[in-house]
C-alpha cells in the first residue's frame, strides 16, 4: 500500500484516487458522475490528506479529542461548548503553505482570480447507509478570489465540529478519530432555475416515476424550504410528463458581489413555470442516466444556465422502503430509437450479466472502442441483462463513407449477421458535420495506437499467462482492504487496460480480410469449395485459440498432459468465460469430467477430424492451382496472412478472458476480506472499490439486483436484433413472438417457409435434431444428432465432435460456430434467426451447409 503522504492535497474532479476516503461522499459521487460523461460543473477536490495535514501541523488532534471527551449526552450545553472550543482552534490555525499553494494553483487553473465558486464540505462519514443527505457540514456559495477560497476551505473544515455535527456523530456512534473532511470547489453555476430531482417517487415509493422540483434562481431556496417549487412527475415507461403543478414561487436565491441572498421573485414570474415541458423531459432523461449509473434510485441536485443543465450532486435514496424495491430495470433500449444487435458479442457473452460483469465489460468496451464523445448515444447497451451493440452508430458512421442501408447491411452481415428486409437501421439524429467532428480526431488517435500495439502483440501474448498467474497469487496473498485497493490501482487496472488495447490491436489486424477473400473466392468456386479452402487453419501446434479448449481436453484424455497443465493452459476458457460470478473450468472438476465423457462418445476423435479436413483443404488448393495457377498463388498468400491475423486475434481474445479470471479472483478476495462473499457480484466494480474504501451504501441494493438478475435469467433468449423500445417480459409472453428480430413499429419481418441462414461449413447431412438451450444440457446431444441452438462460443466446442451438423439462430460466416465447424469438417448453417423456435428435438432434418438451408423431412 502507498504511504498516505502520497495522496495529493488537491485532486482533479475525475481523478482515479477520487475515492470516499480521499474526497468524501460528495466528492466521490461527483467524480463518478464526471467519469460517466454527465454535465457536472468543473472543479477540484481538496482531499482529506490536506485536512489531516492542517490538523497535524497546527497540533490540533489531541485538543480536539480532549474537547470531545468533555461532552455529556445528558447536558446539551456541553455540545455547544465543545463545538465553540474546536471551531476557535480551526479559525486560529495557520494554513500550511503547501496546502495554500495547491488550492490557489487549482483555483487559477479553474478559470481566474475572481471566478465565482461554490465551496462545499464532503465528509467521509456522513454518507453511510440510512444517513443519506445528513447535511451536517457547511457549504459556501459565490466565493471569489484565492484568499476567500482558502478561508472558505478552512471554514468547511471547522464545520466538521459544529454542535449539530458532534451530536449527529454521537447518535450514530461514529468515533471522532474516524472522521476527516474533504472539500469540493466548483465553478458556481449562475442558475436561472434550479432544484431537486428524485428518480423514484419519494411519496409513493414508485420506481416507475421521476419527480422534479424546480424554482427560480439558485437551489438553496428549495433546500432550505423558503419556497414551494413547481413539481413535475415523469413516467419512465411512456417517457411523458403525467402531472405538473405550478406553484407561487415567492422568493429565490441569487448571487451578489459578496455571496448570495434571498430576494422576492418579480410578480409576473411567481406563477410562471420554472421549466418548459421540453426541459422537464430532458432533465428526467438525465435523471434516468444517473439512476442507471448508480443502479438504484437517486436524489439529484441540478441547475439550469443558458439552456444547459448541470448536475450539482447525486446520491442514492436510502429512505424508500426495501419491500417496494422489487426489481431494477436493465433496459437500454428505452434510451432512444436505435437498432441493437447482439450478433458476435452474444456469442462471447451469451448469459444474463451480473452488475459486476457488466461494469467490467463497459471498461473493456470503453478502452477498445475509442469514445466518440457522443455521450447522448450509447455505443453499447444492457437489454434484459444481455450485451448489445448500437448498430445505429455504426450505420451512421458508414453513411459518412457514402454507404446506403443495403450496402451497410451487406458489409455488416459477415460480422453481426443478416439484417432482415424491412427492418430499418435508424440513423443518429446528428448532422454530418457533428459526426465528422467526433470521428476524425478519434480515427487519427486510434490508428496510431493500434499500429504501435500490433508490433507489441506477439510479446504480450507470450507474457500474459505468467502475468495473470502472478496477479492471482498476489491477490490471494493480500491481507488488508487497503493493500488490495492499492493492488487494483497500481497493477490490475493498468494490466487490464493493456489487455483491452491488445485485443483492439488484434481485432483490427486485417479485420475484414477473410470477408474480402471469401467474396473473391465466390467468383471462382462454389460455397463448398470455398469452405474447404478456408479450413485447416488449426493443424499442428499453431491452432486457433478458439479450438484450444477442445484440443486440450483431447490431450488430457489421451494422457499427453496432466490436470494441472490443462488448468493452467486452457482452464480459463468455457461456456460462461466473461461472467465473473461463475467458476472457470479450472475451478470445476465435474465440468472437465463431463466433457471428457462426451469426447469418448464421439464417432471420431479431434485429431482425426482435423487430419481429415487437412486432406480436404490440400485437395481443394490443388484443384484451384490447376484451374487458376496465378490467382491461386495470390489467394494463398492472402489466406495465409489472414490466418496469421486470425490466430493473433483469437489469442488476444483468449488472454482478455484469462484477465477476466483475474478479475473474478479479485472480487472473490474482496468478498473474503469484507465478509460480503459472493453478494459482491451484484455490485459494480466501482461500488466494490468504494466498499474497499469503507463506503457500504451500495450493499443495500444487492437483494433487488439479485431478484432482477433471476427475473431476467428466467426469460428465453432475446432477439438478436431489437429496434426501438423493447419490453422483454411482454415479448416473452407473446406466443407469436419472433426470436430473430423485434421491431417496435410492429412491422413483422416475414418468415420464410424454409429455414435459411449463412453457409457456415459446407456439406449435406441428414439426421435427428437436438435443440440444446445451454451447454450445461450438452449431455442430451447423442452422437450423430444435429445440434440446434441459439449461438455457440468456446465452451460449446467439446460438443462439436459428437454432432453431425450445427444449426444456430445467431451467427455469421466468421462467427465461432462457422469457424470451428469448418476446421472440423462438420456442416453448419448459422444465423438462421429462429431455428430454435421452429425446430424441435426429434425432427428429421436435412442440413445443407453449402447453401445455408435447413429442411424438415
Amino acid at each position: 500500500m502507498k504511504d498516505a503522504a502520497t495522496v495529493p492535497l488537491v485532486l482533479a474532479m475525475d481523478a482515479e484516487m477520487a475515492l470516499l476516503e480521499h474526497v468524501g461522499g460528495k466528492g466521490a459521487s461527483l467524480a463518478r458522475l464526471v467519469k460517466a460523461g454527465l454535465p457536472v460543473p468543473p472543479g477540484f477536490h481538496v482531499t482529506t490528506e490536506a485536512y489531516r495535514c492542517f490538523v497535524s501541523e497546527n497540533g490540533l488532534q489531541e485538543e480536539i479529542l480532549a474537547a470531545v471527551a468533555t461532552i455529556n449526552s445528558e447536558q446539551p450545553a456541553t455540545l455547544e461548548e465543545s463545538a465553540k472550543r474546536i471551531g476557535h482552534l480551526f479559525m486560529q490555525g495557520t494554513m500550511p503553505k503547501s496546502i495554500e499553494r495547491a488550492i490557489c494553483q487549482a483555483y487559477a487553473e479553474l478559470g481566474g482570480s475572481q471566478l465565482a465558486v461554490a465551496v462545499r464540505s464532503s465528509a467521509t462519514a456522513e454518507d453511510l447507509p440510512e444517513q443519506s443527505f445528513a447535511g451536517q457540514q457547511e457549504s459556501y456559495l459565490n466565493i471569489r478570489g484565492e484568499a476567500a477560497v482558502v478561508e472558505a476551505v478552512k471554514r468547511c473544515w471547522a464545520s466538521l465540529w459544529t454542535a449539530r455535527a458532534l451530536g449527529y456523530r454521537a447518535h450514530h456512534a461514529i468515533a471522532p478519530e474516524d472522521v476527516a473532511l474533504a472539500v469540493v470547489v466548483q465553478q458556481l453555476v449562475n442558475a436561472e432555475a434550479a432544484g431537486i430531482m428524485f428518480t423514484a417517487n419519494p411519496l409513493t415509493g414508485s420506481r416507475e416515476q421521476v419527480v422534479i422540483n424546480a424554482a427560480w434562481g439558485l437551489g438553496e431556496a428549495i433546500v432550505g424550504g423558503q419556497v414551494t417549487p413547481d413539481t413535475f412527475i415523469f413516467e419512465k415507461a411512456s417517457r411523458a410528463i403525467s402531472e405538473q403543478q405550478i406553484n407561487d414561487k415567492r422568493v429565490m436565491t441569487v448571487q451578489t458581489t459578496t455571496g448570495t441572498r434571498e430576494e422576492p421573485v418579480p410578480g409576473e414570474r411567481r406563477t410562471q413555470t420554472a421549466l418548459t415541458p421540453e426541459q422537464a423531459l430532458e432533465l428526467a432523461q438525465l435523471g434516468m442516466r444517473i439512476e442507471a449509473l448508480y443502479a438504484q434510485p437517486t436524489d439529484v441536485e441540478w441547475a439550469l444556465h443558458d439552456g444547459c443543465f448541470y448536475i450539482v450532486q447525486a446520491r442514492p435514496i436510502t429512505t424508500l422502503h426495501a419491500h417496494e424495491a422489487r426489481f431494477e430495470e436493465w433496459n437500454d433500449s428505452l434510451s432512444g430509437d436505435y437498432l441493437w444487435t447482439n450478433g458476435n458479442v452474444g456469442e462471447a457473452v451469451p448469459d444474463v450479466m451480473t452488475p459486476c460483469t457488466w461494469s467490467l465489460i463497459k471498461i473493456f468496451i470503453a478502452d477498445t472502442m475509442e469514445p466518440l464523445h457522443l455521450t447522448e448515444h450509447k455505443p453499447v447497451g444492457n437489454i434484459g441483462g444481455h450485451f448489445y451493440l448500437n448498430l445505429s452508430i455504426t450505420a451512421s458512421l458508414a453513411a459518412l463513407a457514402g454507404m446506403n442501408q443495403k450496402q451497410f447491411a451487406r458489409i455488416s452481415e459477415g460480422i453481426f449477421g443478416r439484417i432482415p428486409e424491412g427492418l430499418e437501421v435508424p440513423g443518429l439524429p446528428l448532422s454530418r458535420w457533428r459526426l465528422l467532428k467526433a470521428l476524425v480526431p478519434v480515427a487519427i488517435r486510434l490508428k496510431k495506437r493500434v499500429r504501435l500495439n500490433q508490433k507489441r502483440l506477439p510479446a504480450f501474448i507470450a507474457a500474459a499467462p505468467a502475468r495473470c498467474e502472478e496477479l492471482q497469487a498476489k491477490i490471494r496473498n493480500v491481507v488488508s482492504s487497503q493493500e488490495l485497493l492499492a493492488l487494483w490501482r497500481d497493477e490490475i487496472t493498468p494490466f487490464f487496460r493493456e489487455c483491452c488495447h491488445m485485443l483492439e490491436a488484434g481485432a483490427r489486424r486485417d479485420g475484414n480480410a477473410l470477408a474480402l477473400i471469401r467474396r473473391d473466392l465466390g467468383k471462382l468456386v462454389d460455397e463448398e469449395e470455398a469452405n474447404a479452402l478456408f479450413s485447416g487453419l488449426s493443424v499442428g501446434q499453431n491452432h486457433l485459440a478458439s479450438l484450444g479448449l477442445l484440443l486440450g481436453l483431447a490431450q488430457l484424455e489421451r494422457g499427453e498432459i496432466d490436470r494441472e497443465t490443462f488448468a493452467r493452459t486452457y482452464g480459463h476458457r468455457g461456456p460462461h468465460e466473461f461472467e465473473v460470478s461463475l467458476p472457470r473450468p479450472a475451478e470445476d472438476p465435474t465440468w472437465i469430467e463431463s466433457q471428457l465423457a462426451g469426447l469418448r462418445e464421439a464417432p471420431l476423435d479431434v485429431n482425426a477430424l482435423l487430419a481429415r479436413q487437412k486432406v480436404v483443404q490440400a485437395a481443394a488448393w490443388e484443384r484451384l492451382r490447376q484451374r487458376y495457377p496465378r490467382k491461386a498463388a495470390a489467394l494463398r498468400r492472402r489466406v495465409d496472412r489472414a490466418a496469421a491475423a486470425a490466430h493473433d486475434r483469437e489469442a488476444a481474445r483468449s488472454e482478455i478472458i484469462r484477465v477476466f479470471w483475474v478479475l473474478r479472483t479479485f472480487v472473490l478476495r474482496v468478498g473474503e476480506l469484507t465478509g460480503k462473499g459472493e453478494d459482491l457480484f451484484f455490485l459494480s466494480i466501482e461500488e466494490i472499490l468504494a466498499l474497499l474504501g469503507g463506503d457500504e451504501v451500495a450493499l443495500a441494493t444487492v437483494p433487488t439486483r439479485r431478484a432482477t438478475y433471476e427475473r431476467y435469467s428466467a426469460l428465453p433468449p432475446l432477439p438478436a436484433l431489437i429496434r426501438g423500445h423493447f419490453d422483454p417480459f411482454k415479448w416473452a409472453a407473446d406466443p407469436r413472438r419472433r426470436s430473430d428480430a423485434f421491431d417496435e413499429r410492429g412491422q413483422t419481418v416475414p418468415a420464410s417457409q424454409t429455414i435459411t441462414g449463412f453457409p457456415g461449413a459446407a456439406g449435406i447431412v441428414e439426421g435427428r435434431a437436438r435443440v440444446v438451450v445451454s451447454p450445461e444440457e450438452g449431455d442430451q446431444l447423442q452422437p450423430g444428432e444435429i445440434l440446434v441452438t441459439t449461438q455457440t462460443n468456446v465452451g460449446w466446442t467439446p460438443l462439436f465432435p459428437r454432432a453431425a451438423a450445427v444449426v444456430t439462430d445467431v451467427g455469421a460466416p466468421l462467427s465461432h460456430a462457422a469457424i470451428v465447424a469448418r476446421e472440423l469438417g462438420i456442416p453448419a448453417v448459422v444465423g438462421c434467426g429462429n431455428a430454435t423456435m421452429r425446430l424441435h428435438s426429434g425432427d428429421w432434418l436435412r442440413v445443407d451447409g453449402g447453401k445455408g438451408t435447413v429442411e424438415v423431412l
